[in-house]
């Protein structure tokens, strides 16, 4: 592993099992929706040596064909408004909880590298849903900071929105 690869970070190993022991004391599980992030989120959940149980499962959904089949996204939504954006956030992260046993699901959609002319390198959204509570969403515009960096930043970035739901 590369040392400057996000899942290797002391920082966010002991954000992600602060986050893992609050979910296991409240005995919740949580599921991830990524694309950008291409499952870095969910590996840095499982690495939790006696949490990793409250973990439930990961899509990782690269292609606007896996979003719908694996999580349900509506062909309207990822047509109407890309892959990238708001309503596909909110829409992955409520498809994951709803394919899944879990009581919490967080996603990412975004354009980790160049993309196309439209596209806005460093753009991401999230989404965090949660049994019970609104789907929270979030977008952040990271720049042209390359993959590895705006994959830790958006890792840094759903450890926050779990924080603030579980504390």
């Amino acid at each position: 592993m590369r040392n400057n690869d996000a899942h290797s970070s002391p920082e966010l190993a002991c954000r992600a099992k602060s986050v893992m022991q609050m979910l296991c004391k409240r005995e919740m599980h949580i599921a991830t929706a990524e694309s950008c992030t291409g499952g870095l989120i969910a590996a840095q959940l499982t690495d939790i040596e006696g949490c990793s149980h409250a973990f439930e499962r990961g899509f990782v959904t690269y292609t606007d064909q896996s979003k719908h089949e694996l999580l349900g996204v509506n062909w309207q939504l990822l047509n109407d408004h890309g892959a990238v954006s708001r309503p596909v956030a909110l829409a992955m992260a409520e498809g994951a909880m709803a394919r899944s046993g879990a009581q919490i699901a967080v996603s990412t959609t975004g354009f980790a590298g160049p993309g196309g002319i439209e596209d806005e390198e460093g753009l991401v959204h999230f989404a965090l849903a949660r049994e019970g509570c609104n789907t929270v969403h979030r977008a952040e515009s990271f720049g042209a900071i390359g993959r590895d960096a705006i994959r830790q930043r958006c890792l840094e970035t759903i450890l926050d929105m779990l924080e603030e739901t579980l504390t």
